[in-house]
């Protein structure tokens, strides 16, 4: 195969790809999550179930991929942030930027294994911000997974009821918290 042809079956993948995305995320935000079949994801998108199965196993795996898109995405802002913990801004501004699907995805009723991934993404960043700013182990995935759990928790919070606190705000909370922790970790035991 040629490498344009390479780059449009790969352009066609990511196009289908995102449509699928796209309908699921539409029609979690009518019917919720449970009243979506795989059918309904297929016709909205209008793709073939043979396509979606091609790509995702069931719509669960389709929904976690998204977030391996997310941890992409906040990954290259993490690496590039002139501070430490620059990446929560974006985090949070997207969280308010969709807090529809926020909600439906991550909001009490979500299932747990959304949970799960979500807090996967989070603990991933924070590993590898952790181990640029000197953490070592044995403490290093303690405490990325402490700081990953009180950063979901802390903006699923704000995510649900913001109470006039801005994007930038919580954030600031966020690194602040996430610094101090940083701290501890960093000092002689």
């Amino acid at each position: 195969m040629k490498k344009h042809e390479a780059d449009d079956e790969d352009r066609r993948v990511r196009k289908t790809r995102r449509q699928l995305r796209e309908a699921l995320i539409a029609l979690m935000l009518e019917r919720g999550w449970d009243a979506v079949s795989v059918r309904d994801i297929c016709q909205r998108a209008d793709v073939g179930r043979s396509t979606f199965y091609v790509h995702f196993a069931d719509k669960e795996n389709l929904l976690l991929s998204g977030f391996d898109e997310l941890h992409r995405g906040m990954e290259e802002l993490r690496a590039a942030a002139p501070r430490s913990f620059g990446f929560l801004l974006p985090l949070v501004e997207h969280a308010a930027e969709n807090r529809r699907l926020v909600e439906a995805l991550l909001g009490r009723q979500s299932g747990q294994r959304v949970h799960w991934r979500f807090r996967d993404v989070l603990r991933a960043l924070i590993e590898s911000e952790l181990e640029t700013l000197g953490v070592v182990p044995p403490v290093l995935a303690p405490g990325a997974q402490y700081i990953a759990g009180g950063t979901a928790e802390l903006l699923m919070g704000w995510v649900e009821h913001p109470k006039g606190v801005s994007a930038e705000e919580i954030s600031q909370v966020l690194r602040r918290y996430a610094l101090a922790v940083t701290r501890a970790l960093k000092k002689p035991r």
